[in-house]
């Protein structure tokens, strides 16, 4: 089986024989309906692939359809003319770039159908509204105008230099308002992009696309479904689970646990990030695939102007305006969090239409945490190794060395981080250096947060042989941490379960930045 690692061009797929996962029937679906749309997707979700995919739809290309669902939807096969803007592979941090690769599509597309360029007279814009209508009378179809992440200009850019964000906004605006004026010669239009701009003027020059980013019908139009790997991948999975010395079926959690989890309606249908699907199932190793593939540096940058921290984000309901739309404000990161698909919706409350956020699988929440950790915490360990030793340190049941290791890497946090001098600042690092710590060594193991909207940080993590009752005190004692455990009750739940039980208190020393006292209990 070859898998199009890397590979978007629908052509080639078909052509040199990679594994294609069938999503002609919802691009006929969507196609039929013939209006201006919007898609958000958080990269290498597939984006590209869709867009080549209605390319050659759209160019009559049939051959290439053949054996698929459309194949048997789609009788007529018209050729209509195709105008593909595609913002990939150009940095444009520099000024001026955005320009000349608009200048040169449209500069193209005027030779094309025979046009002589008024660039002296008129914008990008207007010319290229000459260009449709030019390719209607000529073709007797109207145009289908394709632009594949659209929002890149900007996400350059953004929080790096104002000015330039504003000029590649306007010259987007701009661009992007002959879909107002064309109207009359346009057949189906389609932007795909990480992040939804509308309100910051984008698309104020024409009537805002549908956006069916959400939109139950589509939710699968990009990613790979359950049903989808167990009709395409039985073999290499079988294959996996050979090696990893377990049943298919543990693999397939195993799999699950790591790259699914992503939800894109109210519906919940689980869809796999397919980049690192097919990576591992290439490989046929579990590795964090999609996360190194690319550093999320414009979040980084929102980060680090956000007021709240992301314990206070996660696990929460939110109306869906609240995490859809993006405004342009770095005070709000939550839909930025959200549409490049480090958060995902995990419930819907119908009667209030509510959502819950939170990660949708185990490669974005160790990536996203370590690198959160790296950037608020700066220890001087490296954050994975020290995460390894520890995961390694609760499955054998080692408590001694589990404090040393928590010691050790707290002291290693340089004292101007942890420096709070108001009292309330210094809970707040209290509890998100304990949340960081204990959702990174969740990934692997099994973890329970009571009461996490609060942001404390009692945890549970539960190993096959083992269950830690964890209770930090900031400037407190061993004692009461232990107290408040047997207060709250952690440990009923699991009064009839064989594995060991420890019981942990622990104090946090504000002064010192690192364990001060710890007592452990041990139930066998």
């Amino acid at each position: 089986m070859k898998y199009p690692i890397g590979i978007q061009s629908f052509d080639r797929i078909i052509e040199d024989g990679y594994v294609y996962v069938d999503k002609t029937d919802l691009i006929y679906q969507l196609a039929q309906e013939g209006s201006i749309y919007f898609l958000s997707r958080p990269r290498r979700f597939g984006k590209s692939l869709l867009v080549s995919t209605l390319e050659h739809y759209f160019l009559g290309h049939k051959e290439l359809f053949k054996g698929l669902k459309i194949d048997q939807l789609e009788k007529d096969w018209d050729v209509y003319p195709v105008f593909h803007v595609d913002f990939n592979g150009s940095n444009f941090t520099q000024a001026g770039v955005l320009e000349e690769r608009l200048e040169d599509y449209v500069s193209d597309w005027e030779t094309r159908y025979g046009l002589t360029s008024e660039a002296d007279r008129l914008d990008v814009g207007g010319r290229f509204i000459k260009v449709l209508r030019a390719a209607h009378e000529q073709t007797g179809r109207r145009a289908v105008v394709l632009i594949d992440e659209y929002d890149k200009p900007i996400l350059d850019v953004l929080d790096v230099d104002t000015g330039l964000e504003d000029r590649h906004r306007n010259v987007l605006k701009a661009f992007y308002s002959v879909f107002k004026g064309a109207d009359a010669h346009l057949q189906f239009v389609l932007l795909t992009g990480v992040t939804k701009f509308s309100q910051v003027s984008v698309f104020s020059g024409f009537n805002q696309p549908k956006d069916i980013s959400m939109d139950r019908r589509y939710e699968a139009l990009c990613g790979i479904t359950q049903e989808e790997i167990d009709r395409y991948f039985p073999e290499p999975i079988a294959e996996m689970a050979h090696d990893y010395q377990c049943t298919p079926e543990e693999m397939r959690q195993r799999l699950k646990l790591q790259y699914d989890g992503y939800h894109f309606s109210e519906r919940l249908t689980d869809v796999y990030n397919p980049f690192s699907l097919l990576n591992a199932l290439d490989s046929l190793r579990i590795y964090d695939y999609w996360f190194r593939s690319g550093t999320p540096t414009y979040l980084i940058r929102l980060l680090t102007h956000f007021n709240e921290n992301l314990n206070e984000l996660t696990g929460k309901y939110y109306r869906p305006e609240e995490f859809i739309d993006y405004k342009a404000d770095v005070e709000q990161p939550l839909p930025m969090i959200f549409q490049s698909g480090y958060l995902t919706i995990k419930g819907y409350n119908m009667r209030m239409n509510k959502f819950l956020l939170d990660f949708p699988n185990n490669e974005v929440k160790n990536g996203f945490l370590t690198m959160l950790a790296a950037s608020y915490l700066k220890p001087k360990q490296r954050v994975e190794g020290w995460v390894d030793e520890v995961v390694e340190t609760l499955e054998a049941g080692d408590t001694d060395t589990l404090r040393t290791l928590f010691t050790s890497f707290l002291a290693s946090i340089p004292y101007t981080m942890r420096r709070k001098e108001d009292e309330t600042e210094r809970e707040r690092y209290f509890q998100y250096t304990f949340y960081l710590i204990m959702r990174m060594v969740s990934v692997y193991t099994v973890y329970v947060e009571k009461a996490q909207s609060q942001g404390r940080v009692d945890c549970i993590v539960e190993t096959p042989q083992y269950v830690y009752i964890f209770e930090f005190k900031l400037d407190g004692t061993a004692e009461e941490a232990l107290q408040q455990i047997e207060e709250k009750g952690y440990a009923r739940e699991y009064a009839s379960d064989s594995r060991t039980l420890y019981r942990i208190g622990a104090s946090f020393s504000s002064e010192t930045g690192t364990i001060g006292d710890w007592i452990c209990e041990r139930r066998e």
